[in-house]
């Protein structure tokens, strides 16, 4: 069974950081991008960024460019978002994904349950 689990969510105040990490199992994810969403209440789901198989390779949603980064580490098929800078506006439920089109604007593949993080002003 092919697993995506987030950790990291929380509270935090504006200006503050977080990092979520998500760990994949089940398979092999290095030749697969992967990625972050998000969804706030009442929102509709948002692209927060990916990155690609090479690891090298990284594309931002204009919200958090410049705040936000993401790494990975394919010996643990694992895939991180630092957050800087948080504003209350990122409070949503954050989604970890892959597919190997979502580097293009494609549809991810997997998708994990979702990690909520909330920012207070």
């Amino acid at each position: 069974q092919v697993r995506l689990v987030e950790s990291g969510g929380g509270l935090a105040q504006a200006e503050g950081s977080l990092r979520l990490s998500c760990v994949a199992s089940g398979r092999s994810f290095n030749n697969f991008a992967m990625g972050w969403f998000r969804q706030a209440a009442g929102k509709e789901r948002e692209f927060v960024g990916v990155i690609g198989a090479d690891g090298l390779y990284t594309r931002y949603g204009d919200s958090v460019r410049g705040r936000f980064t993401i790494t990975r580490d394919k010996a643990q098929n694992a895939v991180f978002l630092q957050m800087f800078s948080l504003k209350p506006e990122d409070t949503a439920l954050y989604y970890c994904v892959a597919g190997r089109q979502i580097v293009f604007g494609g549809d991810p593949e997997y998708w994990g349950q979702g990690t909520q993080v909330t920012v207070s002003s």
